[in-house]
């Protein structure tokens, strides 16, 4: 938990309040403003507790998730992303990232968030989040709030879940990048992932299932990134439950990503 040493800002606070309440699979009244989590949603979403009935997987060239997984994980597999949120000077919420080494065996130099598969030990998703965020990027996890948790995403075989926390103070954050796993730390703009500015896409097909892949493209003062795939895919859904509001493009999702819980 956060120490209070530091003014909060007041829309982070009620920001904070607000998803604490959010549900994945049943809004909360509070939200009700908000149905469109419900009617857009294009397949059923599964609790953090719950696991796919069945592996599914992704072709290799559509690589897209930001953990490293093989064939031979089970369909039990889980894994935990955190998605980091901290205000700008000009309240804006911006969402830490990662790029991912060159040397890693899997999606090397693809973007992705802190996060990795869950370990003997982890007493939950959260902790998984956290620990792999300290691990990553030497993000104490004394500084970060954990607000919610939102639908899990299945590739390969692995749950993935994505964990929501706030860090209040980012002065406070001195990063310390694992090499071995990262090569670059950087900050985005969350709301940008509910735009169509600097979006691509890429139709693309599996088993019948005709879904897009969406690319966002983002600059820093050192390197221009890449955001797509599950990344962006998490990113949209996590502006989306933000900000209250769908994407202003058509999102289509593949099918795989949210499978019925049995």
């Amino acid at each position: 938990m956060a120490t209070n040493r530091f003014h909060r800002s007041e829309s982070l606070v009620k920001l904070a309040e607000r998803l604490r309440l959010y549900n994945p699979n049943n809004n909360h009244p509070s939200l009700s403003s908000s149905n469109f989590f419900n009617t857009h949603s294009q397949n059923q979403e599964c609790t953090v507790n719950e696991v796919v009935s069945k592996e599914q997987e992704l072709k290799p060239e559509f690589g897209t998730d930001p953990i490293n997984s093989s064939s031979s994980n089970s369909r039990r597999a889980r894994a935990a992303v955190l998605v980091c949120l901290f205000e700008d000077q000009q309240g804006h919420l911006r969402v830490i990232l990662t790029k991912r080494a060159s040397t890693l065996s899997t999606h090397s130099g693809e973007v992705a968030l802190p996060g990795g598969k869950v370990e003997e030990g982890d007493a939950n998703d959260t902790e998984t989040a956290l620990r792999e965020a300290e691990e990553e990027i030497g993000l104490d996890r004394s500084l970060v709030d954990i607000v919610t948790v939102l639908e899990s995403f299945t590739t390969k075989g692995i749950i993935v879940i994505p964990v929501v926390g706030i860090l209040w103070d980012r002065n406070a954050f001195n990063p310390l990048i694992n090499t071995a796993e990262v090569a670059a730390i950087f900050d985005a703009p969350l709301e940008m992932f509910l735009k169509d500015e600097n979006r691509r896409e890429q139709e693309a097909e599996y088993m019948g299932d005709q879904y897009v892949l969406h690319f966002f493209d983002h600059e820093t003062e050192k390197e221009k990134y890449i955001i797509w795939a599950l990344t962006a895919g998490i990113l949209i859904k996590a502006a989306s439950v933000v900000y209250q509001r769908p994407p202003h493009f058509q999102e289509r999702r593949p099918k795989f990503w949210n499978r019925s819980c049995q």
